[in-house]
């Protein structure tokens, strides 16, 4: 698989990197599950995307409260270190000792407590990339962003980024120092980042690395309404609106237009939506998530796959349509 360089860093990663959210499992009170996970099938997934080629996992210390990061750790121990992937992880999202409210904190001394506890948990001496994971309290994004430097200077974590930032957001970032990365949500279904953002991120060489490129899997094309109706009640996206009607009837329409063209190359549809995202010149790659195996082999073709600019259009066309 093609490697593209991230930004300003010097991480050379694949267009897809395996998003480790949905192997989180279920935390009773927490309300961001995707419902009951079998820790072995998330090690099979991850162990199956490095073996076909995808070279870093997006986690955060809050997925499954510190749950992901562990799961990880399990998964790449045994993987020589010339093979093992860059691991990217988050801060700023912690939790009482009840494990029951989860806290947004900006402060150093969260910041830096975080970094320690994640690196524990993902037993490795440096985080490859650092990243903010919202900017709230938004009051305290200077005091948040120094201690992430502080954390890279002391050799903690290699590279800084954000995650949800908006541009004025990431100009007070940057007034302290170089925002290396930014991690937006973006599929065909919430291209908001589109009009500010991404144009901001490509002029200032930050490089994107995009969450939900296939909406939480409503773009996959194994999406149905009988499916969905029956989605556990630990699974956030019961309650969603892009998972209801009305919405969500033009949103499975939608995704036989990407069948169709899926179908001309031999790919899934959800491969189509990942690759969709990658044509923005902004983005330098997309988090593809997978709770086993069979789903990982069924995104990773979007690595190597480009729409042309007629199947781009056919896409955006039906999308107006829709609206």
């Amino acid at each position: 698989m093609q490697k593209r360089q991230l930004g300003q860093t010097d991480l050379n990663i694949t267009p897809v990197g395996f998003g480790a959210w949905a192997i989180s499992g279920l935390v009773e009170g927490w309300s961001f599950s995707w419902g009951d996970q079998d820790d072995n099938e998330s090690i099979a997934a991850i162990k199956a995307a490095v073996s076909l080629g995808i070279n870093w996992i997006d986690t955060a210390a809050v997925y499954g409260i510190g749950h992901s990061e562990e799961v990880v750790a399990r998964a790449v121990k045994d993987i020589p270190a010339s093979e093992r992937p860059y691991i990217f992880t988050k801060c700023e999202r912690a939790w009482d000792a009840e494990k029951k409210a989860v806290v947004p904190s900006l402060k150093a001394a969260s910041i830096k407590r975080e970094c320690e506890d994640s690196l524990r948990r993902l037993q490795v001496e440096v985080i490859d990339l650092y990243q903010v994971h919202w900017p709230q309290p938004e009051e305290d994004i200077e005091e948040g962003w120094t201690a992430m430097t502080e954390l890279q200077k002391e050799g903690k974590v290699r590279w800084i980024g954000v995650s949800n930032f908006n541009v004025p957001q990431l100009k007070r970032a940057q007034a302290i120092a170089p925002v290396a990365t930014l991690q937006p949500p973006y599929s065909l279904l919430k291209r908001d980042v589109e009009d500010e953002i991404l144009p901001y991120c490509l002029e200032n060489n930050i490089g994107v690395i995009v969450y939900s490129p296939m909406q939480s899997g409503l773009l996959t094309g194994k999406m149905t309404k009988e499916r969905i109706a029956q989605l556990g009640k630990g699974d956030w996206r019961s309650s969603n609106p892009l998972f209801q009607e009305p919405q969500l009837s033009k949103n499975l329409e939608l995704v036989e237009v990407l069948r169709d063209i899926g179908n001309r190359h031999g790919r899934t549809p959800g491969e189509v939506a990942i690759a969709w995202t990658l044509h923005n010149p902004a983005v330098t790659a997309a988090i593809v998530g997978g709770r086993n195996a069979e789903q990982v082999k069924g995104t990773i073709g979007a690595g190597d796959f480009v729409l042309s600019e007629d199947e781009v259009t056919e896409i955006e066309t039906k999308q107006k349509q829709l609206q």
